[in-house]
């Protein structure tokens, strides 16, 4: 395996040779799939980091309960869990980078549809942004390992600093938006379908690329569309993997953690006396050193040793941010957010790495991708509405809090298996 999370050199990796990506000189057609790669993974966090900003007047004016806006922010969670288990199936149907296209233009609808009025328009048009979301999660470390073999860390960094960068862009500027114009919140989160309009724009000439048309399958023999799924493990091959559930854990328990504080840190903070806009300014500031954290991931995780070194300190620095914000969360505020961005920034990275690491190939990354994000994801929804209902019968912050240092413990015993340096479905 070829991946900056792992010791061997790029060079041995025993199926570089059938991977149409090198390392070496860098031509305009990588560039450019480079760059639309890179916007295409910039919106697959953009639609759920600007809803946190607004969410208390989104209550007000949909009037949701605190429950009500909690499953609120766990729908889209909840759909990266359940329809990343449909994108095997999607992707023999289309093709991996028509597939990518399709769900670009779907997110652009269902961010659209969200911002018009009425509660089954915001939870259906959450619904159809949280699935095509799911759909591009799957898909990206499998692009990563196809289209990008020799460049595989550097593309990883990439990924991960597009996923922090648009978090950061969205809950940066929906409140200042919304001053600055006059407009509502509505007005505000349908500028947010923009960013994916144009990287599906930009998306449009992969696949114009010769061997990337939409695979018609009446035409196909059934030996051409077995060929690919041959090569593949099964699911079930995988549940029984321990390697693969590390990985899995790793994934959804760090991502519990990042979606809960996402979607609540600003209500914590207001609670505490902090304004609006400052609040979602934190939550934007906590993804720049996030930024940076992610995009070193690959490389701190080669020099580390030993490999369970990083995302120890991963842990140790948001466990210094949660308790940063149970003993003084205005005051001490930008320097829990940097803890705590640097810590989640670093975990993403090692997750998302993990992935890539753990797989032989291209096929075995999408097999693994998709049981990693698709149960990682249903781990991962039980922290916006965990987070919620824990508010909700406590009146505080306290518990809710103590329990994300009760998660970090267990992601950090997933991280023993997850770092381990050997792939999936090896006999040894």
């Amino acid at each position: 395996m070829n991946s900056p999370v792992t010791h061997q050199a790029p060079a041995a990796h025993p199926s570089a040779s059938r991977q149409p990506s090198r390392s070496g000189p860098v031509g305009a057609r990588t560039v450019r799939a480079a760059v639309a790669f890179g916007l295409a993974a910039l919106n697959l966090r953009i639609a759920v980091a600007s809803l946190s900003p607004v969410l208390a007047e989104v209550e007000h004016d949909e009037h949701l309960s605190s429950f009500g806006g909690g499953a609120l922010s766990t729908v889209p969670v909840v759909c990266f869990g359940a329809f990343a288990f449909l994108a095997p199936r999607l992707t023999r149907r289309f093709g991996p980078h028509h597939l990518l296209w399709y769900a670009l233009l779907a997110l652009t609808g269902g961010i659209v549809l969200r911002s018009v009025p009425g509660v089954l328009a915001l939870f259906g048009g959450t619904l159809i942004a949280g699935a095509a979301i799911a759909v591009g999660n799957v898909l990206m470390p499998q692009l990563v390992k196809h289209d990008f073999a020799g460049r595989a860390g550097l593309m990883l960094g990439c990924y991960s600093l597009a996923l922090s960068g648009g978090a950061a862009l969205a809950a940066g500027v929906v409140v200042p938006l919304e001053s600055g114009t006059g407009w509502g919140w509505r007005q505000v989160l349908a500028l947010m379908a923009v960013p994916s309009l144009v990287a599906a724009l930009a998306w449009l000439p992969e696949l114009l690329v010769p061997g990337r048309r939409s695979p018609d399958r009446r035409r196909q023999r059934p030996v051409e569309r077995g060929g690919a799924d041959a090569a593949a493990p099964t699911l079930g091959a995988l549940w029984r993997d321990r390697t693969a559930w590390a990985v899995t854990l790793y994934l959804g328990l760090q991502s519990l953690g990042y979606y809960a504080v996402l979607s609540w840190l600003p209500t914590l903070l207001r609670d505490h006396g902090m304004s609006g806009s400052q609040a979602g300014w934190m939550l934007a500031f906590s993804s720049f050193p996030g930024m940076a954290a992610s995009f070193a991931a690959p490389w701190l995780h080669q020099r580390l040793r030993p490999a369970f070194l990083a995302p120890s300190a991963a842990a140790l620095l948001c466990a210094a941010g949660f308790v940063g914000l149970l003993t003084s969360p205005v005051s001490g505020a930008y320097l829990w957010m940097t803890a705590l961005g640097l810590g989640q920034g670093l975990a993403l990275g090692l997750a998302l790495g993990y992935i890539v690491a753990r797989s032989p190939d291209a096929h075995h990354t999408g097999r693994l991708s998709t049981m990693a994000q698709g149960i990682g994801y249903l781990i991962a929804c039980l922290g916006p509405l965990g987070l919620g209902l824990l508010h909700s019968a406590s009146g505080g912050w306290s518990l809710p809090v103590a329990v994300l240092l009760a998660v970090l413990v267990a992601q950090t015993v997933a991280a023993f298996g997850a770092s381990r340096d050997r792939h999936v479905l090896a006999s040894s």
